[in-house]
């Protein structure tokens, strides 16, 4: 999808001036709902002939030509003028490549300044003794203000940009789209203008790559017409889901760069991808970047998910409001992960390793053997590393054996020791 917004007034539109005298980006002030016809916004907009009347060159002459705006109505208008420029071909136009002033006629003294809207080109006015574009002017009854616009190309316009046209509206709607006035000014030298198209291509998997787990798209971008884009060009990445609700899909891209696959920069859900060099144009042909696209180990998706890529297009600086976008829609799902091992053992571990002797049987021992034994069997169970402890008969044996003759003569020692003790107390 490639698009470029239209950027003439809206009456259903309602928003704020964001920015002051020096501010780059202004977006509409509040304008009359949309079912406000024209008798309720009366005033009429007019641009008369410009001089010397002839095609714009870059960094060459001006045009100038008066605005009036015209009240047939019995009591005072209000007016915020507006007017908007938009340039026939692929780049956005930068405030700097416009020559713009305003001089007031018949009307108050008069400042304006320039700015952005919707990436469009925007220059206002308003009267010089107010504090801004907010204090608009007043037109009498029955009567009209008049100001004389110079405008021009800069010597940066874009070599892919053609003729320029200008609209005269007003901020806050006082003017019907009907009654607002409109030039074409043509550009020299003309152009066979085009535009960027950007767009995505399912690539197919690798063949170990499960269903679902992973996507390749090849993010494309060709530009048509004369000239070439003046600036670099960056593209924003977003990825999105839907019919899951979870709050950290966890997606990890990567592209295709100098021939490896390298992780790409990501803040919260944007992905941005390299960025295309200052003068891109036709000559350049198809740019194509491949995208490798999969949830990392912290996502909380847990089965395959609809997923929506889109990318968006600006100037690198400046105006860098999106004009050209591309979208794609696939499914992706978690990687399975082996299951977690539970902690308990199959089998009960034998205490003899395989193709080990089993031990000759023990011979019966006496009353006070088995507590040795007992000692003797718990020393055969599964370490913490998982290798068994020694089992079996060898040279340490006799020093059991020799420990345990200790421990029956140490108890018939403490055993005559306490009969004595006993016998002693008796007499």
């Amino acid at each position: 999808m490639s698009a470029r917004t239209d950027r003439s007034f809206r009456p259903a539109a309602a928003a704020a001036v964001v920015a002051a005298v020096a501010g780059t980006v202004l977006l509409p002030m509040s304008a009359q709902a949309a079912t406000a016809g024209d008798a309720q916004r009366p005033l009429l907009m007019e641009m008369g002939t410009p001089a010397p009347n002839g095609p714009l060159t870059r960094g060459g002459a001006t045009e100038t030509f008066e605005l009036t705006v015209r009240n047939p109505t019995d009591k005072a208008q209000p007016f915020h003028p507006w007017l908007l420029g938009d340039a026939a071909g692929a780049s956005p136009v930068q405030k700097e490549d416009i020559v713009f002033n305003v001089d007031a006629v018949d009307a108050p003294a008069t400042k304006s300044f320039v700015g952005h809207q919707d990436g469009g080109w925007q220059g206002l006015f308003y009267p010089a003794s107010g504090k801004g574009v907010g204090d608009g002017f007043q037109v009498p009854a029955n009567g009209k203000l008049t100001w004389k616009v110079t405008i021009g190309l800069a010597a940066n316009y874009p070599t892919n940009d053609g003729d320029f046209t200008l609209t005269a509206a007003s901020l806050n709607g006082e003017v019907a789209r009907s009654h607002q006035a409109s030039r074409v000014f043509k550009a020299d030298p003309q152009i066979k203008t085009g535009h960027l198209t950007t767009w995505f291509e399912k690539k197919p998997g690798a063949t170990t790559d499960a269903p679902g787990t992973r996507q390749y798209l090849d993010l494309k971008y060709r530009a048509t017409g004369d000239g070439v884009f003046n600036t670099e060009l960056n593209t924003v990445l977003t990825l999105s889901y839907a019919g899951a609700q979870v709050n950290h899909p966890d997606f990890r891209v990567q592209g295709l760069i100098d021939g490896r696959w390298q992780d790409l920069k990501t803040d919260g859900a944007n992905i941005t991808v390299p960025a295309i060099e200052k003068g891109f144009g036709a000559a350049k042909g198809v740019r194509t970047l491949p995208l490798r696209i999969n949830l990392g180990l912290r996502t909380q998706l847990k089965r395959v998910t609809p997923v929506t890529a889109e990318a968006r297009v600006s100037l690198a600086s400046g105006n860098t409001y999106p004009f050209d976008f591309a979208q794609a829609r696939f499914s992706l799902g978690p990687v399975e992960q082996p299951t977690a091992p539970t902690g308990k053992p199959s089998a009960k571990p034998s205490g003899t390793p395989a193709g080990t002797p089993a031990a000759k049987p023990a011979e019966p021992a006496s009353s006070s053997t088995p507590a040795v034994t007992a000692n003797n069997a718990a020393l055969s169970t599964t370490s913490a590393t998982g290798s068994l402890a020694h089992t079996g008969a060898d040279s340490r044996t006799s020093l059991y054996a020799a420990a345990a003759a200790a421990l029956v003569a140490l108890g018939g020692a403490f055993a005559w020791l306490g009969a004595r003790r006993r016998r002693g107390s008796s007499m």
